[in-house]
């Protein structure tokens, strides 16, 4: 039999095999998924919130944008130079957001940025029926606020959970942006548990699902129909969106709807400490095996943390059993704690490993979860610094009991050092330093090319510096 016949025959029949297992996909099995049904199902419960602000004409951002960091303010300027222009005095103006329903009675959530510090507040339904809302609690530190209508049977959402949310995983927005009312973007899940400047008490989700003013306070939906956050902020350099926007997780509007709703205001759990993040230096210098964690730079005066017996420099490695990867991991734990509740916390201290239970208590109003100080500072010598002892106010303003301030710093160590004139050193490796002749001693007892942490107030403010000893 001719050979190039045979061969022929056999590579049809090796094609026809390949063909039969490899599955009939089409050009819908690759393409976006199909967001109608999601759409469909939840647009009769996301609804226009419009409030009306008393304001000043001078020149400021728009009431219906939150304080926000630096960064994020060029975006929202743009669209308000008008009102910078406008007449000095006060007027009636008004803002708007989105919000959703939560129950078919009327119990709305939205943003506490779209209806902060509003005289009246109205809602309109996707039916274009207009209803005005009661505010029946805001929470200022989570951005959200919980509105009621007098109303019955109105379509409402679902309530899902963020925590099995996957990077990479589709959801969608739907709100009114610029104020066309129900508008949907997609996007997909960029990034969970992002901290934001000046944000301490919610762990965003991320993702690049096109956000603009209006739509704040509406829902973040995954691909189930149900609400995974609400979109609150966006973060921009070039005046408009950039792909990188932020919702307020599910858990956390969970547990705001329910304190909201039955005591109108959230109780958060407080700790009571300055905190910092740990550096390589810093984790050298502790005795880490490597930067994790979070350096106690102080603790307030009648603090659960002070009653409990936590100490400066004390650097907590586990809270309540759960592992402090980072610094800003700290405050979204005991934010969430119960009040009253004794929680187990795994310290580092003098290099051993201690366990400390602490008895957390409600948040005052005008005080900080675990606040964070300026990151860790990387100095390379101690030596060219010229010090003195510091006198009694000095020590009443700061309250501490001794330390030395730092007078001048030879060239050599402006160089290679960011110890600052003026700066109070309290501590060198959580060992007490009470005046010039201990801090020489100090010093003088420390191997030379080895990492110490000096605890250093500046400006009122304590933080720990991770130094290497040069003699």
């Amino acid at each position: 039999m001719n050979i190039s016949y045979i061969k022929k025959y056999a590579v049809i029949g090796i094609a026809i095999i390949i063909y039969s297992v490899i599955p009939n996909v089409s050009y819908s099995d690759t393409s976006y998924p199909n967001f109608t049904e999601v759409v469909e199902k939840n647009i009769p419960a996301v609804v226009i919130v419009h409030a009306k602000k008393t304001i000043s004409n001078s020149p400021s951002m728009n009431p219906n944008i939150p304080d926000l960091p630096d960064e994020f303010k060029p975006f929202f300027d743009k669209f308000f130079d008008e009102e910078q222009n406008a007449p000095r005095g006060s007027r009636k103006a008004p803002s708007f957001g989105s919000g959703f329903i939560l129950t078919n009675d009327g119990y709305i959530m939205t943003n506490n940025h779209v209806i902060s510090n509003a005289d009246e507040i109205m809602v309109t339904l996707s039916d274009q029926t207009e209803l005005s809302a009661k505010l029946v609690g805001s929470d200022k530190r989570s951005d959200l606020a919980l509105l009621k209508v007098d109303a019955s049977n109105l379509p409402t959402v679902k309530i899902g959970t963020s925590d099995d949310l996957k990077l990479g995983e589709w959801v969608l927005a739907i709100g009114s942006p610029f104020g066309f009312d129900h508008t949907v973007t997609a996007g997909i899940v960029s990034g969970k548990k992002r901290n934001l400047p000046n944000e301490s008490y919610v762990p965003y989700i991320q993702t690049d699902v096109a956000i603009n003013p209006g739509n704040s306070g509406g829902p973040l939906f995954n691909l189930d129909g149900d609400v995974v956050g609400v979109n609150a902020q966006i973060y921009t350099r070039s005046g408009g969106f950039m792909g990188v926007s932020f919702a307020i997780p599910a858990e956390t509007l969970s547990s705001v709807y329910k304190q909201l709703k039955n005591d109108g205001k959230v109780k958060r759990g407080w700790l009571g400490v300055y905190i910092q993040e740990v550096d390589k230096d810093l984790a050298v210098s502790f005795g880490l095996d490597k930067p994790r964690g979070a350096v106690v730079a102080k603790i307030l005066d009648k603090s659960p943390a002070q009653k409990s017996g936590l100490k400066q420099g004390d650097v907590i490695l586990a809270f309540n059993n759960i592992d402090i990867n980072k610094s800003k991991d700290l405050p979204l734990l005991v934010g969430v704690t119960e009040v009253d509740k004794s929680i187990r916390v795994k310290i580092l201290r003098n290099k051993s490993i201690i366990y400390k239970n602490v008895v957390i208590e409600e948040l005052p109003e005008d005080s900080e979860i675990a606040t964070m100080r300026e990151k860790s500072v990387d100095n390379k010598m101690v030596s060219g610094l010229t010090v003195s002892d510091i006198d009694e106010k000095t020590k009443k303003n700061l309250n501490i009991y001794g330390g030395v301030k730092v007078d001048k710093i030879s060239a050599q160590q402006l160089n290679n050092s960011k110890i600052q004139i003026n700066d109070v050193i309290t501590h060198i490796n959580n060992n007490p330093i009470f005046n010039v002749k201990d801090f020489e001693k100090k010093i003088k007892s420390l191997k030379e090319n080895t990492l110490a942490n000096l605890l250093v107030y500046r400006n009122s403010s304590p933080v720990y510096l991770a130094i290497k000893i040069s003699k």
